[in-house]
């Protein structure tokens, strides 16, 4: 065993890995903490008791890259690490720095590349945008309240418009889009030469996989650590780890049933050729240890450009099966309650946007609303025939 590794010594009733991945994301935190002024400690005790351990690794990287800002961009701190920075420096912010960091900085930034020198231009969209004013507006409130700071500058932020509910359009795959899709993952069709031969050694993985996400609409990493032990055939159930800590137990139909054994019989790889840490993962890759979400990802969205009849660049995420999920049991008439809870969306709200969703309501629309056919009628009505009359008078 490397000297470095870190081992979980696990007494509750998860899964090794869903543990593992839980702390893994708690040291990727305290990395982060480390590199921040000390006089935010007490602000990361909130942290952890507070938020989401994601929302909390999310806060963190916001909050670190604004330190860098000051640091690089301003003249607001004399510091030359972000973990010198001091509570009389953050207490001279105003909230015109903030709304030039967010509105001007963050829209539009380069990041220069240590060894080849290299500049990449990142940019930033509103959602993007808000998510760093909130992690800042967390963050200087409770300064304020602690007395770390002398005045709450946070009701001067400027505002961000983000869309309301139901205003974006939902993206999802339809019917007959999901059809050709899970075609692709049987077949092997429509892909280069390459993709088809990498299919041929992972199509009853891939197959599994998309009848996962459009059947029940699994969050890609409730996906990514599913296990074999998840699996009870016997019962025709699995188990899945949600947001929030969260056990849920979700019923088997007979395709998923049929295509997983399909996958577990006659493709997953050998006890022996399976990693240490991943024998007990349920998909692998064709290293033999537990497929990335990265992975999952991009294997998604070829097979829904396959399913689109569009590039690979353009095809749809996971997130966009699980919203297809989704719209497919609302319109086929199940209860907007029964679909929020297999989905797990917190609120009630999530799913009634489904519900709320029709894909053709603007083609129905629109092929109700034919002007041609309109001024057909009246020049039906009106022709005037060749002898000059009306055809109304013939």
């Amino acid at each position: 065993m490397d000297r470095n590794e870190i081992r979980y010594h696990n007494k509750s009733d998860k899964p090794d890995n869903i543990v593992k991945k839980e702390n893994e994301i708690i040291e990727m935190c305290m990395a982060i903490e480390s590199e921040l002024p000390a006089f935010m400690k007490s602000f990361f005790v909130y942290l952890k008791t507070g938020v989401l351990p994601m929302s909390r690794l999310a806060y963190l990287r916001d909050i670190r890259f604004f330190c860098r800002y000051l640091i690089a961009e301003t003249a607001i701190t004399s510091a030359a690490d972000t973990r010198n920075i001091t509570a009389s420096e953050f207490d001279s912010i105003t909230a015109k720095d903030i709304n030039l960091f967010i509105g001007d900085y963050c829209t539009r930034y380069y990041v220069e590349n240590k060894h080849t020198k290299a500049k990449t231009v990142f940019m930033n969209k509103n959602r993007s945008l808000a998510r760093k004013k909130s992690a800042l507006s967390v963050l200087f409130k409770f300064l304020y309240r602690d007395k770390i700071i002398s005045s709450n500058i946070t009701d001067a932020f400027n505002p961000i418009r983000l869309p309301k509910p139901g205003e974006k359009e939902i993206k999802t795959l339809e019917e007959d889009e999901v059809k050709r899709m899970l075609d692709a993952a049987a077949s092997g069709a429509n892909m280069t030469k390459k993709e088809y031969e990498f299919w041929r050694r992972t199509q009853k993985r891939d197959m599994a996989i998309l009848m996962l996400f459009v059947t029940y609409g699994l969050r890609l990493s409730e996906l990514q650590q599913l296990n074999i032990s998840s699996f009870n055939f016997q019962r025709g159930e699995f188990m899945i780890f949600r947001k929030r800590g969260k056990e849920s137990a979700m019923p088997l139909n007979k395709s998923v049933e049929k295509t997983l054994r399909d996958y577990i019989e006659n493709e997953r790889p050998a006890e022996e050729k399976i990693a240490k840490d991943s024998k007990d993962a349920l998909f692998l890759s064709l290293q033999g240890k537990r497929i990335t979400e990265r992975a999952i990802r991009q294997m998604v969205k070829k097979y829904a450009s396959i399913g689109m009849g569009t590039t690979r660049s353009a095809g749809y995420s996971p997130h966009k099966l699980r919203a297809t999920a989704a719209t497919a049991l609302i319109n086929q008439g199940n209860s907007i309650f029964d679909v929020q809870s297999l989905l797990d969306h917190e609120n009630i709200t999530t799913t009634q946007l489904y519900a709320a969703h029709k894909k053709h309501a603007k083609q129905e629309l629109i092929r109700n609303f034919e002007w041609m056919d309109e001024f057909d009628k009246y020049s039906d009505a009106h022709r005037v025939d060749k002898n000059g009359g009306d055809k109304d008078e013939e």
